[in-house]
């Protein structure tokens, strides 16, 4: 009998969706909705916070399953549309400690479901909701699932090697290899290690699952899955741990996997 996975996890950006827009491709969306209809378990699993993957879920009709967002530090429930699972940190020790190190950078703490609070001023389109601007105290006054940073006016590269052997103690940290944007999580926390518990509440057999990514998040995601694989566009490091690497995201590279399973 062929394999066919039963647990299905999708990064959003440059996976199912290239990175800028918020349409999925024709294709992907017919072979999201054929594994659907053949009874696989598909999860959204994104750095995206809530509120900037909910139009995608909806987009999707997908019901009866959990999004995954904010690199698995929120998890929200499609059918009741709940947060049923949110874990947070400090955020005051990585500012102050970033401050100093990346001269121009602005931080946004995310309030879920709501929007962000930022110190600086981002580019448009950059963060999903309602933004407010706020001073750094008002910035690290709660705890947040996700903080990101962008260094205006550098490349993705400069910030990797300005934060070469940095240590950011007490959170999980992941690079965005398109934008000089850091993401910080709570400490532990990746789409992998909550993609494990999911599965594990779920009953799925860990020899049952799949998944697909293109960047620095989706590492311990690839690792994680019986079967990981990276899109066609993905760093040489991202395509280093999966099993397999598809085609590009404008080439509907994620598609191309889904339909090896579930194509009629």
């Amino acid at each position: 009998m062929t394999w066919r996975p039963r647990l299905i996890a999708l990064d959003i950006d440059g996976t199912i969706t290239p990175v800028g827009r918020e349409e999925v491709a024709p294709a992907v969306r017919a072979a999201i909705h054929r594994a659907v209809d053949r009874g696989a378990h598909v999860v959204l699993s994104t750095g995206r916070s809530l509120i900037g993957t909910r139009p995608i879920v909806d987009d999707l009709g997908l019901r009866g399953t959990t999004a995954i967002c904010s690199n698995g530090a929120v998890w929200w429930d499609t059918t009741s549309r709940e947060v049923v699972r949110k874990v947070a940190f400090d955020p005051g020790p990585s500012v102050r400690r970033l401050r100093a190190l990346l001269p121009d950078a602005v931080f946004a703490a995310e309030v879920t479901g709501v929007g962000n609070l930022s110190l600086g001023r981002f580019p448009d389109g950059d963060l999903w909701g309602d933004v407010r601007e706020v001073s750094h105290d008002e910035l690290v006054a709660e705890p947040t699932p996700r903080l990101v940073v962008r260094w205006v006016g550098r490349t993705p590269e400069e910030l990797a090697l300005r934060l070469v052997d940095v240590e950011l103690p007490g959170v999980t940290a992941s690079h965005d290899h398109t934008e000089p944007w850091l993401t910080l999580t709570p400490p532990g926390v990746t789409k992998g290690a909550a993609l494990e518990d999911l599965r594990r509440a779920l009953g799925v057999a860990a020899g049952d699952t799949l998944a697909i990514g293109d960047g620095d998040n989706d590492v311990e995601m690839l690792r994680w899955a019986a079967h990981g694989v990276a899109m066609g566009q993905a760093p040489v490091a991202v395509r280093q741990v999966a099993d397999a690497v598809t085609s590009t995201v404008l080439e509907d590279g994620a598609a191309a996997v889904l339909d090896r399973y579930f194509a009629a």
